[in-house]
């Protein structure tokens, strides 16, 4: 089911799945504790990964001893987070047709995500899945463009954005606060992705919707605007191993009693 899905994230995740997998960074280890501490995850408790992609958010909410369901409207996106985590219930579905049961769950994560489908009537459905005071978490990692090479991809990847949502126009929060919720609290953690250059920028980028979606040709230009960016910076230039700087942003707010 691909309920009013952005033509970008259709296209874009469908082409750039792979990409995804390999460029994307994993979450830091603090955010265990915080699923545990601020959204009460434990065994017992079910959470439901909500556009959960390829699952790269999955193993954090597994190692709360939650029960784990995953959803995710798009098809290439669901097939690679099958694939990597068999155990987990994984249904094809969307934020404003969510395929289980009110108060079903005891949280609803959104990772990387929440941005495509920040409206009331996704927050409805949220709010319909939840049990009276489950949490609603928000997760984004976010690039450190303070650091110079970060904000010069930023400037490569901006032409191609047209109108897909992201976060840093900072419209998701919008809806905030929510009918039925209580006010968001935020916490900050520092992260990182080290790997090869090829891995952790040029998939990295490429693991983005618009940028994913772009025709071979422009790939391969884009591709090469962003070698010499790391062959002018001194941080990156000739080594086999560099890291790619993040600040992870988790929100959560919980489904009012009553």
């Amino acid at each position: 089911m691909m309920t009013r899905i952005h033509p970008v994230a259709a296209e874009g995740f469908t082409a750039g799945a792979a990409a995804y997998v390999a460029g994307r960074p994993e979450y830091p280890p603090e955010i265990e504790g915080w699923l545990r501490t601020d959204l009460g995850l434990s065994r017992g408790k079910t959470a439901l990964d909500l556009a959960a992609g390829t699952g790269k958010f999955s193993s954090r909410l597994v190692a709360t001893g939650a029960t784990v369901i995953a959803v995710e409207p798009v098809q290439a996106m669901l097939d690679e987070l099958i694939r990597q985590y068999p155990g987990i219930e994984a249904r094809n579905g969307s934020a404003q047709a969510i395929p289980l049961a009110d108060a079903s769950v005891d949280a609803v994560v959104c990772a990387q995500s929440f941005h495509w489908f920040a409206t009331p009537e996704a927050l409805h459905e949220i709010h319909r899945v939840l049990e009276p005071g489950g949490a609603f978490g928000l997760v984004w990692n976010l690039r450190d463009e303070s650091v110079p090479w970060v904000a010069a991809l930023t400037r490569i990847m901006q032409p191609f954005e047209g109108d897909a949502p992201r976060f840093h126009s900072q419209k998701w929060r919008d809806v905030f606060p929510a009918e039925g919720f209580s006010p968001l609290r935020e916490k900050r953690f520092a992260n990182h992705h080290t790997g090869s250059p090829e891995k952790v920028i040029i998939n990295r980028i490429f693991s983005v919707s618009f940028m994913a979606a772009l025709a071979r040709e422009q790939q391969e230009q884009v591709a090469e605007q962003m070698r010499q960016v790391i062959a002018n910076s001194p941080d990156l230039a000739g080594k086999a191993q560099v890291t790619f700087p993040y600040e992870t942003l988790a929100c959560v707010c919980n489904k009012l009693l009553g």
